[in-house]
Parts: C-alpha cells; sequence; structure tokens
C-alpha cells in the first residue's frame, strides 16, 4: 500500500488529503459507517491495507495504530430508518458527509472509495477499490469496519438470540434463521426485508 493518489493530489498543489470508506452497506440491520481519515507522511510499512483482507484482530490493532497516528479522522454513520427513508446510497453519502464533518478539519480533497462522489463538501476523487490501492482509503476502511463491527456487538448483547457478534447482521444463512425465528427488531432495516413476513417485533 503506497501514498501514489496522496502524493499526486499534493503535487496538484492539494495541502490536506483525506481518504474516504464506508462499511455496512449489505447487512440487513444496523446503521452504515464511513470514515474520513488524513494520514501523515511515511506510514507505508504500517500493515494498513483493505480491511476485508485482514483478520479481525488485525484489523482492531490497525485501528488503534491509525487513530493514534492519523493528523484527523472522523466517523460517522447513517442509522437503519435514514436508509429505509433515503436508500442505501444516499445512506452511504449522508456517513461519509458525516465523517468528513467530524473530521475537525475541512480538507482540500477527498479520495473516495468507488465511482460516485457523495458531495461531502469538499472537492472529491473517486477511486475504484481504492481501499486496495491508497493507503488514506484503506486507512478509512479499516476505521469504518471497526466501528461497525464494535456496534454491532453492542447489539448482540441487547439482542443475544439473533447472534449478532457472529454475523454483523449481514444476509447470512444464521441471520435470515434468526429473523424467521424470532422476528424483525426495530434495528433492522425494513427495505432489506421486504420479502420476508417475519414477525416485528
Amino acid at each position: 500500500m503506497t501514498y501514489e493518489f496522496e502524493n499526486k493530489a499534493h503535487e496538484d498543489g492539494y495541502k490536506i488529503v483525506c481518504g474516504i470508506d464506508e462499511a455496512g452497506r449489505g447487512p440487513l440491520a444496523g446503521p452504515v459507517f464511513a470514515a474520513a481519515v488524513i494520514l501523515p507522511a511515511g506510514l507505508e510499512d504500517s500493515g494498513i491495507n483493505d480491511s476485508k483482507k485482514l483478520s479481525e484482530k488485525k484489523r482492531e490493532e490497525l485501528f488503534d495504530f491509525i487513530t493514534e497516528n492519523a493528523v484527523a479522522y472522523g466517523i460517522g454513520s447513517a442509522s437503519e430508518k435514514e436508509i429505509d427513508e433515503i436508500n442505501i446510497l444516499n445512506a452511504t453519502f449522508l456517513a461519509m458527509k458525516r465523517a468528513v464533518e467530524n473530521l475537525g478539519v475541512k480538507p482540500d480533497l477527498a479520495l473516495v472509495d468507488g465511482n460516485r462522489k457523495p458531495n461531502t463538501g469538499c472537492e472529491e476523487i473517486t477511486v475504484v477499490k481504492g481501499d486496495s490501492k491508497s493507503v488514506s482509503i484503506a486507512a478509512a476502511s479499516i476505521l469504518a469496519k471497526v466501528s461497525r463491527d464494535r456496534f454491532m456487538r453492542k447489539i448482540a448483547e441487547q439482542y443475544p438470540e439473533y447472534k449478532f457478534e457472529q454475523h454483523k447482521g449481514y444476509p447470512t444463512k444464521l441471520h435470515y434463521e434468526m429473523i424467521e425465528k424470532y422476528g424483525v427488531l426495530p434495528i433492522h432495516r425494513k427495505t432489506f426485508l421486504k420479502k420476508i413476513k417475519a414477525v416485528q417485533r
């Protein structure tokens, strides 16, 4: 993982460059999370990588490393209710905007994972598969993923029978079985469950 995109941005005259990524677009339950990260130069050998390529233990370690070493970072989310109201794409953009607002400083440029600009209030460049190309986006992917996983573990304590600590709300066989057995929770995304005739709790 290199600073190729960040270095190019600096060469083009941008001083403050952040990476943005999300976690949790696909689950049936819980918020979508996003993170924005501004890194100092020289963290290439830190092990930062696309969060999907890392173990949970490594993500947790890197979460602490990133939050301790970042110039600034912000985490934002959009609730399951907001997802149902404005759809998952717009809710993801909302979470990204909130993450940038929580940075505490306004970036000159945001490197955004994917091919759609979320309109965060600063100039944006999209990078397809950015979490495996840009160290700032990869760092953001880790913060977003760990933040969401931690949130879902707390939800698991609230509803232990649903085993959220295992599936984190994703559409797994186990999760569908738990919905069929125990019903739909307030934490579930109703627009994602239109085909399920489960009991409302």
